[in-house]
C-alpha cells in the first residue's frame, strides 16, 4: 500500500502521475493537454455529485441539499422533537425510520417499544417510512431500498455509507438531519478529495474487512483522509463483487473521511437490477484527467487477513505477524488500556494464550459491516461439517436483513452454520455498540462488526467488568470457529466456497413496512411514552462567561462512546435529563455532579437570584473578576444576557467515532457552555457542538495554562462570535489575580455563528 505525499493525476482511469514539475509534460503526453488541476479537480466523481446537490452557486462554500434522509431508534426521537420544536410541518423528502439499535426492549421496561411506537406515529403523521424491528438494520435498508446512483443521503448514524452503490452518503449527529427537515441545508467547504487506487484481486480467504482494516491502519494516525471525500477508483474495483465493496466501504468511516464514492459497472447495475431498481444505477467515472489531493494504492492481491486488536480499529496487525509475536503484542495492548482506563481494570490478554495459540472466546459476524449476504455464505463454506465445539467458543450470526436471512434458509447456509452449534439471530447492530453478545469478564471476542472501542462489548468498567473486541473479517472468524476458538487465518484453510447467487425478496417488506409514500397525515395523534422528554430550554450565549473546568481528558483520542457510553444508556436517548446521568460516567464519574453543581449558578442568575448564593466559591471567584474588569460591576448585574455561568471540559482530541448528537447535547443540558480541545477528532462532533449552541474552542498545543477545577473568564465571548474573531481573549481565575492566555474558535459560517449566539439550533429555528 501506497500512500502519495503530493496531489495526484488520475489518468484515463488507469494511470496515476503524481503532481510534481514533470506532471504537465506527462499528462499532455498521454491527453494531449496540459495538466490544469484546477479544472482536473473538477472531474473527480465526488465533485459533479457535490456540484449537483450544492444550491450556494459556489463551489468553494458548499450548501447541500440530500436527496433522502435516515436514522434509527436511538436517534430518530431526539431529531423529531427537535424538529416539531423548530416547527416542522411534514418530512419535505423521503426520511426511513428504522429500528435496529434499541430493537431488543431489554432494558427500562416499555421505553424502547414506546420508542418504536413514536416513530410510526410520525412517519404517518409527516409522510416517511417506519421499518419495524429485526427487519433490517439501518444501512443494509439503505443500500437495499434508498440508494441510487448519483444520490446523496444523509443519515443519523456514523457509518452512513453507501458509495460502493453510487451514492454519496453522509453520517451526522442528529441537528444536521434537523435542518434538512426544516427545509434548511447542510454547509461545509468542499472538501478534500483522496483517490483509492485500486489493482490486482484479493486472495481466496481474504474479505472486505481484511482489505478495510489495511486501510484504516495506514491512514487514521496520520489524518490522511480526515474530513476529505474517499473515491474508489481502478481496474480493481471491478475484480470485487459488490458485496465485497458494500464491506469496505461502510469501514471508510473509521479512518475519519466524510464520506465515499465509488466508480460503478456492470456488477453495480446488476445489483439495481436484482433489487428491483434497475431505473436506479448510474454509471460514475472519473474524467480523463482527474485531480486528487492525495492517492491511497492498493493491490489487493498483496492484503493478507486482518486483525484490528483492541480498543481501536486502527490497530492493526496482519494475523500471521500476530501469530508470530503473541505475547509482544498482546503486552503492547495492555499496557494501551491502562492508559485508557486510568489504571480501572487491567485486562490480562496474555491469559489467553494456550499452548502457543492465541484463544478466542466469542466470535459475532453482524451488522452493516459482517451481516451481507456474501459474507455469510463464505462462512458457511468454511463451517460446513465442522463443529465449534463443547467449550466457552460461542459463535453468533446477524444477517443485516430479513431478505437476506431468507435468502441463506432458501440456498442451506442457515443450516449449515447451525449444525455447527452458531446461533443464527435477527437484524440487529447491538453487538457493534455493546448491547447484545456481551461475553464473560475478561473474555476476548473477534467480530466482523465496525468497532472495537472499549465497552463496544457490553462490558463496564466502572463496575470491574471488561472484555476485549477484535476486528476480523467473516473468514477468518469463521476459521478460527472450525478450530474451535484457536485464532486462524481463513487463508490457512482450502475451502470450495460455493459462491451462491443472490435473490432478493421483499416481500416481507411489503408486509411489514410502513410506507406513506411521502403522503403527510397530519390528524394522527404522536404516541408518547413516559420516557420521551421535551429537550429543556436553554439561554442565548451571554455577553460575558464565566466556565468551570469539570473535567480534564488527555487520552490521545477520546470517542463519543466515553463522552456518553452506549449499550443500555441508548434507551434513555428520548429522556435528555434523564441520559445526562451517563455523561463521561466510563471516563470521568465526577463529571455529572461538577457541572450540576456550577449549573446552579445559571439557574439561579436566570431566576433573578445571586450566583455566589448558590455556589459559595464564586464569591471569591467573581471578586477577583471584579477587581480587574471594575467596569463591568457584575456584582450590582445579575442580568443573565450580560454574564452567564456553565461549565467546559477540556480533551486532547474529542469527538472520535459515532455521529451521536448527545455527546454533545448531554453536556450541554447540564449546563455546559463549550469544549476545549487541542483537535476534534471528527467534522461531525464539532457540528454537534454548534448545534447544541457550545462553543468548540481550540487551545495551543503543549502546557495548558489551565487546569481542573480551574475557573475561566470570557469577557465579550459574544461580541466577539459576532465580529467573527477567532482569536479569543480568555482569563484563568487565580487566588492572586487572572492569568490571560488565547483560546481559538476556528472557522464558522454565519449560520453556526448565529446558532452560537442564539443558545442553540431550536432557539435558531424559533427566531
Amino acid at each position: 500500500m501506497k500512500l502519495y505525499e503530493n496531489g495526484v493525476y488520475l489518468v484515463n482511469g488507469t494511470k496515476l502521475i503524481e503532481d510534481n514539475a514533470l506532471a504537465p509534460a506527462a499528462v499532455e503526453s498521454m491527453t494531449g493537454a496540459g495538466a490544469d488541476r484546477e479544472e482536473a479537480a473538477k472531474n473527480t466523481i465526488a465533485y459533479g455529485i457535490l456540484k449537483e446537490h450544492n444550491v450556494s452557486g459556489n463551489m468553494e462554500h458548499l450548501q447541500i441539499k440530500f436527496d433522502k434522509l435516515t436514522s434509527h431508534d436511538i436517534t430518530f426521537v431526539g431529531i423529531i422533537q427537535t424538529a416539531r420544536a423548530s416547527g416542522l410541518e411534514k418530512f419535505p423528502i423521503p426520511y426511513v425510520l428504522t429500528n435496529c439499535h434499541n430493537s431488543l426492549c431489554a432494558v427500562g421496561g416499555t421505553i424502547n417499544e414506546d420508542d418504536h411506537m413514536f416513530g410510526l406515529t410520525c412517519a404517518k403523521k409527516y409522510g416517511g417510512v417506519y421499518v419495524p424491528p429485526h427487519q433490517a438494520v439501518i444501512h443494509q435498508f439503505a443500500r437495499e431500498m434508498l440508494s441510487g446512483g448519483g444520490k446523496m443521503i444523509l443519515g443519523s448514524d456514523s457509518h452512513t455509507r453507501y458509495g460502493a452503490l453510487g451514492t454519496m452518503a453522509v453520517g451526522e449527529g442528529g441537528p444536521e438531519l434537523v435542518k434538512q427537515l426544516l427545509n434548511k441545508t447542510y454547509d461545509i467547504d468542499m472538501p478534500g478529495v483522496i483517490g483509492v487506487y485500486l489493482t490486482g484481486t484479493p486472495q481466496k480467504g481474504v474479505g472486505p474487512q481484511d482489505v478495510a482494516l489495511a486501510i484504516i491502519g495506514a491512514v487514521f494516525d496520520r489524518g490522511y483522509v480526515k474530513n476529505k471525500v474517499m473515491e474508489f477508483v481502478g481496474p480493481g474495483v471491478s475484480k470485487l463483487s459488490v458485496d465485497f465493496r458494500i464491506g469496505v466501504d461502510v469501514m471508510t468511516t473509521e479512518t475519519t473521511c466524510l464520506t465515499s464514492i465509488w466508480r460503478t459497472d456492470e456488477k453495480v447495475k446488476e445489483f439495481y437490477e436484482i433489487h428491483g431498481r434497475s431505473g436506479d444505477y448510474k454509471e460514475l467515472n472519473p474524467g480523463q484527467t482527474a485531480y486528487y489531493d492525495g492517492m491511497i494504492e492498493i493491490d489487493l492481491g498483496e492484503i493478507r487477513p486482518m486483525i484490528a486488536m483492541p480498543f481501536h480499529p486502527s490497530n492493526t496487525y496482519t494475523i500471521e505477524e500476530l501469530n508470530a509475536n503473541l505475547l509482544e503484542i498482546l503486552d503492547d495492548c495492555e499496557k494501551r488500556a491502562e492508559v485508557s482506563f486510568d489504571g480501572a481494570v487491567k485486562p490480562d490478554l496474555k491469559s489467553k494464550v494456550r499452548n502457543g495459540r492465541l484463544y478466542v472466546d466469542q466470535g459475532i459476524i453482524a451488522g452493516c459491516a459482517g451481516g451481507g449476504f456474501e459474507n455469510i455464505c463464505d462462512a458457511a463454506d468454511i463451517l460446513r461439517g465442522a463443529s465449534i465445539g463443547p467449550d466457552e467458543f460461542t459463535l453468533s450470526v446477524y444477517p443485516a436483513s430479513t431478505p437476506i436471512y431468507m435468502e441463506l434458509v432458501r440456498n442451506g447456509a442457515a443450516a449449515d452454520l447451525m449444525r455447527t452449534g452458531a446461533v443464527l439471530k435477527t437484524a440487529f447492530c447491538g453487538p457493534c455498540f455493546g448491547a447484545g453478545d456481551t461475553p464473560a469478564n475478561n473474555a476476548f471476542s473477534i467480530r466482523h462488526s465496525t468497532r472495537n472501542f472499549p465497552n463496544r462489548e457490553g462490558s463496564k468498567v466502572q463496575k470491574g467488568q471488561i472484555a476485549s473486541v477484535a476486528l476480523m473479517d467473516a473468514r477468518s472468524i469463521a476459521a478460527t470457529a472450525a478450530n474451535k476458538g484457536y485464532l486462524t487465518a481463513a487463508t490457512d484453510l482450502d475451502v470450495d466456497y460455493t459462491k451462491h447467487k443472490y435473490f432478493f425478496d421483499k416481500t416481507i417488506y411489503d408486509n411489514r413496512v410502513f410506507d406513506s409514500k411521502g403522503k403527510a397525515d397530519p390528524s394522527v395523534e404522536i404516541q408518547f411514552g413516559p420516557n420521551i422528554k421535551d429537550w429543556p430550554s436553554m439561554s442565548a450565549l451571554p455577553e460575558n462567561m464565566v466556565l468551570k473546568v469539570v473535567s480534564e481528558i488527555h487520552d490521545p483520542v477520546t470517542t463519543t462512546d466515553e463522552l456518553i457510553p452506549s449499550g443500555e444508556t441508548s434507551s434513555f436517548r428520548s429522556n435528555p435529563l434523564g441520559l445526562a446521568e451517563f455523561a463521561l460516567s466510563r471516563k470521568d464519574p465526577l463529571y455529572v455532579g461538577r457541572a450540576k453543581e456550577i449549573q446552579k449558578a445559571q439557574k439561579a442568575l436566570e431566576e433573578g437570584s445571586c450566583p455566589g448564593d448558590a455556589v459559595e466559591e464564586l464569591k471569591t471567584v467573581m471578586k477577583t473578576i471584579n477587581e480587574a474588569f471594575p467596569d463591568k460591576d457584575f456584582c450590582k448585574n445579575h442580568a443573565k444576557d450580560v454574564l452567564g455561568f456553565g461549565s467546559t471540559i477540556f480533551a486532547v482530541k474529542p469527538g472520535d467515532g459515532s455521529a451521536r448528537e448527545q455527546a454533545a447535547s448531554c453536556q450541554k443540558v447540564l449546563g455546559g457552555w463549550a469544549n476545549i480541545a487541542n483537535e476534534y477528532a471528527t467534522k461531525r462532533y464539532r457540528s454537534n457542538l454548534i448545534n447544541w449552541g457550545m462553543l468548540p474552542f481550540l487551545a495551543d498545543d503543549g502546557e495548558l495554562p489551565f487546569a481542573n477545577l480551574d475557573y475561566l473568564f470570557i469577557p465579550d465571548i459574544r461580541q466577539a462570535v459576532k465580529e467573527k474573531k477567532s482569536d479569543i481573549a480568555a482569563y484563568v481565575v487565580k487566588e492572586d489575580g487572572l492569568r490571560a492566555f488565547t483560546l481559538h474558535l476556528g472557522s464558522m459560517t454565519d449560520d453556526e455563528r448565529e446558532i452560537i449566539l442564539k443558545g442553540c439550533l431550536i432557539n435558531y429555528y424559533r427566531g
